[in-house]
């Protein structure tokens, strides 16, 4: 289908599904779109989303579905209890960008098929910035068909689309993708801070890490200390970028996995308490690595951080 302009129905257009919508809009596709919350419609709007007035006329006139929400249970009921599937044509392709659960997931992809879908589950990395700059990361899980398919479509939004396997692939790539960048982040706000009481520089510290066997996303893209990385939320007061709760919400999903499969993740389970603590206190409007202050903070105080 390369080349062909396609009719798309995108549900869900907050601070990732409204810029990958009107993503969608400048590649030439038609876009049809709907959002419960009048403003980012609006906005939506602004960009050449077209609204049909609701999440089922959106999906009626689609050829390919996208939602883009903040949780299983909506993919679900959207899918099945608010009429989505139902009112949409026979073999229309569902695509799921949401990050949920992977069990969600898979049950998303049943109602679909059930229902005389198809469907790819396809969560996104690379947070508000690399929505509005086409530069996502897309992990992909469904039939190699229904991915050929899709490609396009995942180009016009992201860089790199990756095909990971069956039903749920895509999700479970996610969450452990992020159990490592929480993992890392957790350690690259430590060593800031530790090296700090040592009367380190943050400059002296990225200057060796960032070359040395310390190099990773979290220090050389998304610093969690101003000055080193001038694009990182560190130097707009932790703006997000990609928000706390966010990652809390991510690695609870890790974790729910972890312990279901009965997985050792002594790491992925510390830092999934760290974030949680954070995201429900002083980051619940931050980025991800404000987990520096509060690391800092606890340090202060001679107290633990959770």
């Amino acid at each position: 289908m390369s080349g062909d302009i396609r009719t798309i129905g995108f549900i869900g257009l907050g601070h990732m599904g409204g810029p990958m919508a009107a993503n969608l809009v400048k590649a030439g596709h038609r876009v049809l779109g709907h959002d419960i919350v009048p403003e980012l419609l609006a906005t939506a709007v602004g960009t050449g989303v077209e609204a049909p007035g609701s999440a089922t006329a959106t999906a009626a006139a689609a050829d390919v579905v996208i939602t883009m929400l903040p949780a299983g249970r909506q993919v679900l009921g959207l899918y099945a209890d608010e009429g989505l599937l139902a009112a949409a044509r026979p073999g229309t392709l569902f695509i799921d960008c949401s990050t949920i659960d992977v069990a969600d997931a898979r049950a998303a992809h049943a109602s679909a098929v059930a229902a005389g879908m198809r469907a790819l589950d396809a969560p996104v990395s690379g947070g508000v910035v690399g929505a509005e700059a086409a530069t996502l990361t897309f992990m992909t899980g469904g039939g190699a068909a229904e991915f050929a398919e899709a490609e396009p479509l995942l180009a016009a939004m992201g860089k790199k689309a990756v095909h990971c396997g069956g039903e749920g692939a895509g999700q479970a790539a996610k969450i452990c993708n992020n159990m490592i960048l929480g993992i890392s982040m957790i350690a690259v706000s430590e060593a800031f801070v530790l090296g700090e009481s040592l009367g380190l520089s943050h400059q002296a510290l990225f200057d060796v890490a960032s070359t040395a066997s310390g190099q990773c996303w979290a220090l050389t893209s998304n610093c969690p200390v101003p000055g080193p990385v001038p694009g990182s939320p560190a130097n707009r007061d932790y703006r997000p970028g990609f928000a706390a709760p966010l990652m809390a919400k991510d690695l609870g999903l890790a974790t729910r996995a972890a312990r279901a499969g009965g997985v050792h993740t002594e790491l992925g389970l510390r830092a999934a308490e760290l974030y949680a603590d954070f995201a429900a206190n002083s980051g619940a409007t931050e980025d991800f690595s404000g987990i520096v202050r509060a690391i800092r903070d606890a340090s202060e105080r001679g107290g633990d951080q959770a």
